[in-house]
């Protein structure tokens, strides 16, 4: 079992930033995968980015590249997503979650993520 616990998440002005992190506890976080979600009221969830176990590879959503960064430290056991040039439309709960598998191939489908964190309110100003 993991349990994954968001924080970061805050009211914010377009144009500002944010640091989003997500701490683990229970199993070692460095055998996983993670991914960050994000869902908006009336809005299904979607995918923003994605890390593979070591770090080494990554993925992110169109809407967001270019702006956010997803990085992890497995001694720590945490992970960050960095978003700068926030806009109204990046208003959403922001959710961490945890997988094995092969990230490549289906990263951005969040039915492939076993573990769930309870999310965290970001909201952008216009």
């Amino acid at each position: 079992q993991v349990q994954l616990v968001e924080s970061g998440g805050g009211l914010v002005q377009a144009g500002g930033s944010l640091r989003l992190s997500c701490a683990a506890s229970g199993r070692t976080l460095s055998t996983y995968h993670m991914g960050w979600f994000r869902q908006a009221p009336g809005k299904e969830r979607e995918f923003v980015a994605a890390v593979s176990w070591n770090g080494g590879s990554t993925y992110y959503a169109s809407s967001v590249k270019g702006r956010f960064t997803i990085s992890r430290d497995n001694a720590k056991s945490t992970v960050y997503l960095q978003m700068n040039s926030l806009k109204p439309e990046d208003t959403a709960v922001y959710y961490c979650a945890a997988r094995l598998g092969l990230l490549q191939i289906n990263y951005g489908l969040g039915s492939a993520y076993n573990y769930w964190g309870q999310g965290t309110q970001v909201t952008v100003s216009s």
